[in-house]
């Protein structure tokens, strides 16, 4: 037997290091008469599935592709080629924990297609009926493998690439450490602790989690009739409403009158809050549009936002702020305690908010705002060519490049334009600036900021994308005042205070600089309920073409 091993090792070995060649599919079957030669048979006919691989562009024999097809043939290298999953036709006791992780994969917002889920079901009944096809043995062994990797690693680093805002100093796991954790899930003969390991620990991400099991169990598997844009029988219209609506477990018809259309408008505002659109009680187009979508849909928005949460470190600081872009909402956290929550106004699609990590350093009490020049130039200098006292009704200074104030009647204006302004245009400091009465500073290659606003009605939008970038916050003065609570100067909290009654324009150093990410979360779990928000800046549509 020794001798056969060493036989088969060499022949594997050779496999492995082929160039690549491109090659036709491994062999679908090869039956042996002993069970007892499976063990050298499969091993040859894993090697002959890796050489398919490295022949293929990384594409396994189900048309998905394998994750990283060095680290299939260092674990098969490590393992003397032999086969992981089975020992000479018998089953080793993971394979049926690792089934039940792939099979529930979206449970953790993972698509249990990228495991070859349906190639390994299809490959398992086979066997069933055909337990001595080594054939069949080395392909269930190198799928299973193959997902084992990919699952480890997309629970812990996410399925979308690294971007320019993830946190994570490690990238991946090398070749050497999933070979490690796979022996080890092996010998404990389930896979489940490893993987569980893998997952991140913000609370964030386990309330999300938590929210797609709820979801799954309050609609998984169910699937509405789609609503119509238009239409001309309107009573019709509105019994398809009331089903489609009575699904959602947004309306209760008990009781109440198939053409009562009060109970009926009230369904419609309940599903409208819940999905942050203005509750008129209409079903417009957007609302309609929002109906219209599965429970799959939703479940898949939710994935992708549990992706996002795996691009944070293994853990965050005590104290940060985080901004959520489609949320429209801010809040600080403390020890995964929320110390203070904000509605809040971001950019509009065609001037987000970007999304970055900051450290928030000062605020300044009644602030000057010098306009950027990317709306100067769009926006301003056209109005002022035409009228110049538009500078007046917009509160606006005009400064040369010495810190001068320009009177704007000297200025030929008409001479000006995007390639020659040697001046900038400041907002004077007072109720009626832009920035309001406070700004909060933290370091960023935007010029960003988070700021009051003299324009405050505008949160009570439900859309509230509406800014040129910067993150204006209703409770900015709860946000200062959370920001000196624990500056050992006394009194500081009442200078504050007496700053802002007699308006004096002052700048506060933190003394402890307080961390700051702005992200892009369409999905979390809030009150017990699953929340969604509208993709405003399109970034869900982007990030969808991985979990195909």
């Amino acid at each position: 037997m020794n001798y056969l091993r060493a036989g088969w090792t060499i022949l594997i070995i050779i496999g492995i290091s082929a160039c690549g060649r491109k090659k036709g599919q491994p062999r679908q079957q090869e039956i042996v008469q002993d069970p007892r030669q499976l063990n050298e048979v499969v091993a040859a006919q894993v090697a002959e599935r890796l050489e398919y691989v490295s022949g293929n562009e990384g594409m396994m024999e189900d048309s998905v592709p394998a994750f990283r097809l060095s680290a299939l043939q260092h674990a098969y290298r490590q393992h003397q080629g032999a086969a992981f999953w089975s020992d000479n036709g018998r089953t080793h006791k993971a394979v049926y924990s690792l089934m039940d992780w792939i099979t529930n994969a979206d449970n953790y917002g993972l698509p249990p297609a990228r495991y070859h889920l349906a190639a390994l079901q299809g490959a398992r009944q086979q066997l069933e009926r055909s337990r001595k096809d080594a054939a069949l043995w080395a392909k269930v062994d190198v799928l299973l493998t193959d997902a084992f990797m990919k699952m480890a690693s997309d629970l812990h680093f996410g399925i979308a690439p690294k971007d320019s805002i993830t946190l994570r100093k490690d990238s991946l796991f090398s070749d050497t450490v999933l070979t490690a954790f796979l022996q080890q899930a092996l010998q404990a003969g389930d896979v489940s602790a490893l993987l569980q390991q893998q997952e991140p620990v913000h609370e964030g991400y386990l309330s999300l989690k938590e929210g797609i099991r709820l979801y799954k169990a309050q609609y998984g598997g169910k699937q509405w009739d789609t609503l119509p844009q238009t239409y001309a029988d309107t009573p019709q219209f509105r019994r398809q409403l009331a089903i489609r609506l009575m699904a959602g477990g947004h309306y209760d018809t008990t009781g109440i009158p198939e053409t009562d259309t009060v109970p009926l408008k009230n369904a419609v505002k309940a599903f409208q809050r819940e999905f942050n659109i203005y509750p008129d009680g209409i079903a417009g187009k957007r609302t309609i549009q929002t109906l219209n979508k599965q429970p799959a849909d939703w479940l898949l928005q939710a994935a992708l936002n549990l992706d996002r949460w795996r691009k944070f470190p293994d853990s965050l600081p005590d104290r940060y702020l985080l901004v959520n872009i489609p949320a429209f909402r801010m809040h600080v956290m403390e020890n995964d305690t929320m110390m203070l929550e904000s509605r809040v106004i971001v950019g509009a699609p065609r001037t987000r908010t970007p999304l970055l990590n900051s450290v928030m350093t000062n605020f300044v009490l009644y602030p000057y705002w010098r306009v950027p020049y990317s709306i100067v130039f769009k926006e301003m200098l056209p109005q002022i060519k035409k009228n110049v006292y538009y500078l007046a009704e917009k509160n606006l200074e005009v400064v040369d490049h010495k810190g001068n104030v320009v009177n704007p009647d000297t200025i030929h204006w008409e001479r000006l334009s995007k390639k020659y302004f040697p001046y900038v245009l400041r907002q004077m400091d007072g109720l009626d600036n832009s920035l309001g009465v406070m700004k909060f500073n933290f370091m960023n290659k935007y010029s960003v900021y988070l700021h009051d606003t003299n324009n405050r009605s505008l949160f009570s939008n439900s859309n509230r994308a509406l800014s040129h970038g910067c993150v204006r916050v209703q409770q900015w003065d709860s946000l200062a005042m959370y920001m000196v609570r624990n500056d050992p100067r006394p009194g500081i909290r009442d200078s504050v205070r007496t700053w802002l009654d007699t308006e004096q324009q002052k700048q506060y150093t933190m003394h402890k600089r307080l961390p700051i990410y702005i992200r892009y979360f369409t999905a979390e779990l809030r009150n017990g309920k699953m929340q969604f928000y509208e993709d405003v800046y399109g970034e869900d549509q982007v990030m969808m073409r991985y979990f195909k």
